[in-house]
């Protein structure tokens, strides 16, 4: 089989799209799927994804992790596939598509895409971090020294220790101002860390202003991978019209035989 693919990278978060509107992808070979994204042995992503017709909106984003099962929401990746449905003329310059937790609007200018995300109605708050649900599941644990921390290391501790098979996505933080912060991610279905999380920076954003750490409603965060700016409203203890804003590029398109 031929498959044509596209390489988009948000931030550094790199992703193989296909267009899949002919529904000849065969999406139960999770093998494939990660035979694509093994950065030796076929394209390398973070993740796959899929663009596929919805009959209730203008497309429908499946997801897959690298390690070949299909995957919870992912932001960065939801973004791509907002830049990609756009270079095909699927969409203008707004959009309104269809994931894994739902219905999601999104706006592109140029390269940037602003993607609105789920409401968060619950923050757990425990001694050394917060647990909550962005389209993804994520643990938040401000650390020091962030640069030289062994995220892989500590975040595959912390992914299976406490969170066990299902796992959870872990986020290391580390505050460089009033609205501003850094942060690393471990990516579980990865299982390793990744330039970039979507959800994950959405997720420290709200879980820093959750613990008074910002009182800022924009909050610019800085991952390895480049900067995303997350906006979001607080009302009755929810957090509603939650925004992710950044880059979402093409890097490449392609042929491959598998």
């Amino acid at each position: 089989m031929r498959l044509q693919f596209y390489k988009y990278q948000g931030t550094g978060n790199d992703f193989v799209i296909i267009d899949n509107r002919q529904e000849l992808f065969p999406k139960n070979d999770s093998k494939l799927v990660a035979h694509l994204c093994d950065r030796r042995f076929g394209i390398g992503a973070d993740g796959l994804i899929l663009l596929e017709n919805d009959a209730n909106s203008d497309f429908k984003m499946v997801y897959f992790n690298a390690d070949g099962a299909e995957g919870s929401m992912c932001g960065n990746g939801g973004r791509c596939l907002v830049a990609f449905a756009h270079f095909l003329g699927v969409i203008g310059n707004e959009t309104t598509f269809n994931a894994v937790d739902g219905l999601h609007h999104a706006t592109i200018d140029g390269d940037m895409v602003k993607l609105k995300m789920v409401d968060v109605d619950e923050v757990r708050e425990k001694p050394n971090y917060s647990f909550l649900d962005t389209g993804s599941p994520h643990h938040v644990q401000l650390v020091q020294n962030l640069e030289h921390f062994n995220v892989s290391k500590e975040g595959a501790k912390l992914r299976y220790g406490i969170y066990g098979e299902s796992g959870s996505n872990i986020n290391f933080v580390e505050q460089s101002g009033n609205d501003a912060f850094q942060v690393r991610t471990y990516e579980r279905g990865v299982e390793n860390e990744t330039l970039s999380c979507g959800t994950g920076v959405t997720a420290v954003a709200i879980a820093m202003h959750q613990s008074g750490k910002t009182a800022s409603k924009v909050v610019k965060v800085q991952t390895p991978g480049g900067k995303l700016t997350i906006s979001f409203e607080r009302q009755d203890d929810i957090y509603t019209n939650v925004f992710l804003q950044g880059p979402a590029v093409q890097v490449y398109k392609g042929e491959i035989v598998c």
